[in-house]
């Protein structure tokens, strides 16, 4: 049975005053106010406060662990603190609403509303955010391990230093999204849209990537280290000096993608879309480029030592300065390719 209105506006109440009482006298005494530590916190655990208007209401550390709030409206409420372990959510409207370090560990957060919502190093461990609408939302830092983000819309989100080891995010819309310094880490990334995103820094071994949408997203230094890039899209990329040995690109498309100084040995680039693509500078020993597309691509001073080119189209690629040693290059296409002084002595 859901709490009455009369009994929901006096907890409110006593919960408000508490809040006013409690920080005076942490002020008075020169100390933090932190309601994690108090014991004298206004207790909602398991109340039932499904679909309960509780639009810009004042919940600082809270107790709403195992709380129904299913269908509630949260809309700009300050919940900073506040412990919602467990908690139903499905369908909240939390647009604007402010969680700062609140512990979200297994809430279910299914189509929920939280666009615009601060969620600044929150816990949202193992939480149920599939269908999600966090476009812009601020989850800096916050920790959503092994969450469930799929077909989540997080569009224009501040991820940037976030834990996201083994979150399921497949198909979900991470355009413009900020993922600087994430830790991405075993996470699945099949089919999502990360179109501009940004990336430098992230942790993404060996993350599953496979169809995903990287074009002009800004990758730069990222670590990819064993990730499954199969049919990914990453036109106009930008993996200036990103690790991705052992990286499977089969059937990607790079095109005019930035990878100089990149670091892609033992990486399988078969029948992937090359063209244009900057590589200069790039490390490829041992790459597999079978049936690759490299034309107009530059790889001056590029090492592809022992690197497969069976069939590759090489066709007007710049190759120059490279060290194509023990390199396979079999039918590969050399039509109008600049190559190395000493290729062929």
């Amino acid at each position: 049975m859901a709490i009455s209105e009369r009994k929901l506006r006096a907890a409110l109440r006593a919960h408000q005053e508490w809040l006013d009482t409690d920080e005076e006298a942490y002020e008075e005494e020169g100390r933090r106010f932190d309601v994690e530590e108090d014991e004298y916190l206004r207790d909602l655990t398991d109340e039932n406060l499904s679909g309960a208007n509780l639009s810009y209401a004042n919940l600082r550390g809270a107790h709403l662990a195992h709380a129904d709030l299913s269908g509630a409206s949260l809309t700009g409420a300050n919940l900073d603190f506040a412990g919602l372990l467990g908690a139903n959510l499905r369908g909240a409207h939390l647009a604007s609403a402010v969680l700062r370090g609140a512990n979200l560990t297994e809430v279910d957060l299914t189509g929920a509303e939280l666009t615009h919502a601060d969620l600044r190093a929150s816990r949202l461990e193992r939480a149920d955010l599939s269908g999600a609408n966090l476009s812009y939302a601020n989850l800096s830092g916050a920790d959503l391990s092994y969450a469930d983000l799929q077909r989540a819309d997080l569009t224009a989100a501040n991820l940037k230093g976030a834990f996201l080891q083994h979150v399921d995010l497949r198909g979900a819309n991470l355009r413009d999204a900020d993922l600087r310094g994430a830790d991405v880490a075993f996470a699945n990334l099949s089919g999502a849209d990360l179109k501009s995103a940004r990336l430098q820094g992230a942790n993404l071994d060996p993350t599953n990537l496979r169809d995903a949408n990287l074009s002009y997203a800004n990758l730069r230094g990222a670590e990819l280290t064993g990730a499954d890039l199969t049919g990914a899209k990453l036109i106009g990329a930008y993996l200036t000096g990103a690790d991705l040995p052992g990286a499977d690109l089969t059937n990607a498309d790079l095109s005019t993608a930035d990878l100089r100084g990149a670091e892609l040995n033992q990486a399988k680039f078969v029948e992937a879309n090359l063209i244009g693509a900057k590589l200069q500078g790039a490390d490829l020993p041992d790459a597999d480029l079978t049936n690759a597309d490299l034309r107009g691509a530059d790889l001056r001073g590029a090492e592809l030592i022992g690197a497969i080119m069976f069939d590759a189209d090489v066709t007007s690629t710049d190759l120059r300065a490279t060290n194509l040693d023990k390199a396979y290059v079999g039918d590969a296409n050399l039509r109008d390719a600049k190559l190395p002084a000493d290729y062929g002595r």
